[in-house]
């Protein structure tokens, strides 16, 4: 009854270990690591950084990575829809399946279609024109 318990106990010594052991292991790297003051910087692969290092990013960056998280998450979302479609298709009765292969597809084109557009009205306010 109680060795369900040991592998959780296990598992959870296991990972913390594992991770303090990950850290421990990098600063022990990195100290004895001798070398000039520029490896140690963070930029340009120690060489020295010019102008301002905190400059500020065009709104339109944040543009495309909010478009391209909207678009991975449609795509993680299809991929995932497309095994349980499989699943529904396969059932054999309408009964068997919660729901019917119809509705899912319906379902499917709905959803695309409500991200579709959304990129034409992207398109339309000139927001995938790069500047």
């Amino acid at each position: 009854m109680t060795a369900p318990l040991w592998y959780v106990i296990g598992f959870a010594i296991a990972g913390v270990s594992f991770v303090f052991l990950t850290i421990g292991a990098s600063w022990f790297i990195s100290h004895r690591h001798k070398g000039d003051r520029h490896k140690g910087l963070p930029y340009e692969s120690g060489i020295d950084t010019y102008g301002d290092t905190s400059g500020r990013f065009g709104l339109s960056f944040y543009l495309y990575a909010l478009l391209f998280v909207a678009f991975d998450i449609e795509v993680i979302f299809i991929a995932l829809w497309a095994l349980v479609f499989g699943d529904i298709i396969n059932a054999g009765t309408v009964e068997a399946a919660a729901v019917s292969p119809a509705g899912a597809f319906l379902g499917m084109l709905l959803f695309v279609g409500i991200m579709e557009i959304s990129v034409l009205y992207a398109a339309k306010k000139g927001l995938l024109t790069w500047k």
